[in-house]
């Protein structure tokens, strides 16, 4: 029998959210965003809940790896796992500062924490073979992009490509299945003594497990699939994930489409995925839908603007057992 924590809810916040395509990416800019949702969050722990908050890092972990590949010589780069954990503590100082600042205005007794997470994976996940999560931004046919070529080359690093993107190109990394929240445990027990957790970023740090010990691989993992597995692990009763649609659409970016506002589990069996279109969201129904399969009581698929009124029913999709 699955095991419920009946106030927890996790909310995954994309990392695309936090640097946004047509900003430069600075500390301050993340920051203002991050403020545009830590208000809605601190209204729901004055409601009640518990809240976990897992967040992605697509484009800032691209950055990292950049960052560390072109200072190569000077200083010696970090693999791309390395990256991840760097990544969780950046974005997650971040959040705490932002989250932390509106906390105490409000006058509420509470801290701001966040956990260095692991996730378990399989060496032997096709994955490795296959890169298909994109990191960093966009780099357009007129910019310089011979070091994109040099790491796509560089055969001794780990396996990457270069893909399409609009009128450009980006890098795209093995992104393997989560097994397993290393660190659940931890987390359960900060939310159950009273602090605001966040966990997971960038769908956590990959490890492997060999011989007894847990080595860290080269690989970007889905947020929102960790995010859903953590969410079972330590038994919330609902996933919301925040994007920059206000749903899940059918037909979406056609003249017909239609927002779903509730999906139960059984008409999701014979649902043809195409009908949600190209991008993210065809994941996000997965991560959403895995977690209602292992027990849990709802999953939200909402605009990050209306996270407040999508937890109270009355925006967003919204996927029922």
């Amino acid at each position: 029998m699955t095991r419920v924590n009946p106030d927890v809810i996790v909310v995954a916040l994309g990392g695309n959210a936090l640097m946004r395509e047509n900003e430069s990416g600075t500390f301050e800019q993340q920051c203002d965003h991050i403020r545009g949702v830590s208000g809605q969050i601190v209204d729901l722990l004055k409601k009640g809940y518990k809240i976990v908050l897992t967040h992605g890092n697509g484009p800032q972990v691209g950055a990292s790896l950049l960052r560390h590949r072109l200072a190569n010589g000077i200083y010696p780069a970090l693999p791309l796992h390395a990256c991840n954990a760097e990544t969780q503590g950046v974005i997650g100082y971040m959040i705490e500062q932002t989250l932390q600042d509106e906390i105490d205005k409000r006058g509420m007794e509470m801290q701001v924490t966040t956990v260095l997470t692991r996730v378990l994976v399989n060496e032997n996940d096709p994955a490795f073979q296959n890169p298909s999560k994109p990191v960093g931004r966009v780099f357009h046919e007129w910019e310089e992009q011979e070091w994109m070529d040099t790491l796509v080359k560089d055969s001794n690093y780990f396996m990457i490509k270069k893909v399409r993107a609009g009128n450009g190109y980006r890098l795209a990394v093995p992104s393997p299945d989560p097994l397993l929240i290393v660190e659940h445990k931890a987390i359960e027990s900060l939310i159950q003594a009273g602090f605001l957790v966040i966990a997971c970023g960038g769908g956590g740090i990959p490890v492997i497990e060999k011989n007894g010990t847990k080595i860290g691989v080269n690989a970007v993992i889905d947020k929102d699939l960790a995010t859903a597995r953590l969410a079972t692990l330590i038994g919330a009763t609902k996933l919301v994930i925040l994007t920059n649609i206000d749903g899940v659409y059918e037909n979406y970016g056609k003249e017909d489409q239609k927002l779903m506002t509730t999906i139960r589990m059984k008409d999701l069996e014979g649902f043809d995925k195409n009908l949600l279109g190209e991008g993210s969201m065809a994941p996000k129904v997965k991560a959403a839908t895995l977690f209602i399969k292992n027990g849990g009581k709802e999953s939200i698929i909402a605009h990050l603007d209306k996270l407040t009124d999508a937890v109270a029913g009355s925006t967003g999709t919204h996927i029922l057992p």
